[in-house]
Parts: C-alpha cells; structure tokens; sequence
C-alpha cells in the first residue's frame, strides 16, 4: 500500500501537491490524525481523493457506495462532491476505526449523507440487491480485504447503472503485482482481478497511476 503515488520522487510529489492540491482544512485534520494510527497506510493519498471527487462532479453522481470505510477520508471526499441530496451506503466492520469516520462526518455536515453498515460488505451488498437496488447506483469505491475484491467487484457490477462507475484501489499493491517472486495470497488476488478486468466486456477500462493504483471500470 502508498499514501502517495508510486514512483515519484520525494521532491516532484511535493511539487506534485504543492501546484494543484485543494484540500479542505476537515480533510487535511482528518488525514493528520490518520497519520499517527498503527494502520495509518490504509488511508488514500489527498490527490487520489481529490481525483476521486472530481470523478463524483464528472458522472454527476448521487447515490454511491464504499465497501471499506476505515477512519472516513474517502468518504469524506465523495462526501463534500456530491450534491446535497446525495447518498454513500458505506460498508465496514470496525466501529473503533469508522467511529473516527463519523466524528469527522458530523463536523463537516455530512453525516446525512453517509447510511454506514457495520457488518460484512457481502452481506450488505446482498442485501441491497435483494432489496431491488440493482443498476440503482452511480459510483461504487472498492478499498477493503484484497481476498474478496472480485467479489466485491462483482456485486458493485450489478449495482452500479450502466454508465456509472467502478473505482477499486491498490490494483498496483506497492508493486508487488509486478513481481513474479511475491506469490501470497493478497498479491495473487489482486493479479487476478486485474487479467480479468482487461478481459471483461462488460466494463469499459482505465487503470490509473495514481496513488496505489487505481482501476477504474465504467460499467457499459
């Protein structure tokens, strides 16, 4: 994992940030305490998350979903982008991490916006299409336990509306998909998942260097 994007050196990342950066003073604190927890490197990069908003404004996106929440930034971002009547059915199962998430929903006055389900993301994936929330979506952000993302893909796929929008982050995993010598589990899960996006007629394709690597599937 990154928390900033791969291969730049040091002084062009800050370059980088320095020249096109806008970073609202809540995301800025909420990526600060972010930054002094054990698993701090969960969290996106600002410029991912900034791209990622600029993607919400692009589809005109309303309704969204997140399968991984962790303490709430890209929530937060897509959050910020939507329209006032927009919603995220976010998925997670800590309440010690996403409760960091809702502190920071309140306080920046989004926290109507944000439907947060603390179990299993399969489950409640499940239970939205059983509901009769297929192809009901506008945007889905995949960031969670690599060993399910093609199950979490899949059932986004169904969700999402034709034309809407697949984001599924750390496709790049710091590297390690282009080593042939690094053969565990996470790692295999993700090469997998990546030959079968380049092979899914079903999606339109874009694998994006930013951050971790960022795969972007436009459901056709």
């Amino acid at each position: 994992m990154s928390k900033q994007t791969l291969g730049l050196e040091q002084n062009l990342y800050d370059y980088l940030l320095s020249i096109s950066l806008r970073e609202p003073a809540i995301l800025t604190q909420l990526r600060q305490e972010t930054a002094q927890m054990p698993r701090s490197i969960m969290q996106i990069s600002p410029e991912q998350g900034q791209f990622m908003a600029l993607l919400i404004k692009l589809i005109g996106a309303k309704k969204t979903l997140e399968v991984g929440v962790f303490t709430g930034y890209s929530s937060l971002v897509v959050a910020l982008a939507l329209p006032t009547d927009g919603k995220i059915v976010a998925c997670d199962v800590s309440e010690e991490y996403t409760s960091v998430a809702r502190r920071y929903w309140q306080e920046a006055g989004v926290a109507d916006k944000i439907d947060l389900h603390i179990a299993p993301a399969l489950e409640t994936l499940d239970k939205l299409l059983t509901a009769g929330e297929a192809e009901t979506f506008d945007f889905a952000f995949i960031d969670a336990d690599k060993s399910n993302y093609d199950n979490y893909y899949e059932q986004c796929l169904e969700l999402i509306r034709p034309g809407g929008l697949i984001a599924i982050d750390n496709v790049l995993w710091s590297g390690k998909v282009a080593d042939t010598e690094i053969q565990d589990n996470q790692t295999n899960k993700i090469r997998a998942l990546n030959r079968k996006l380049h092979q899914d007629c079903r999606i339109t394709l874009s694998l994006v260097p930013i951050a971790d690597g960022l795969t972007l599937a436009m459901k056709n």
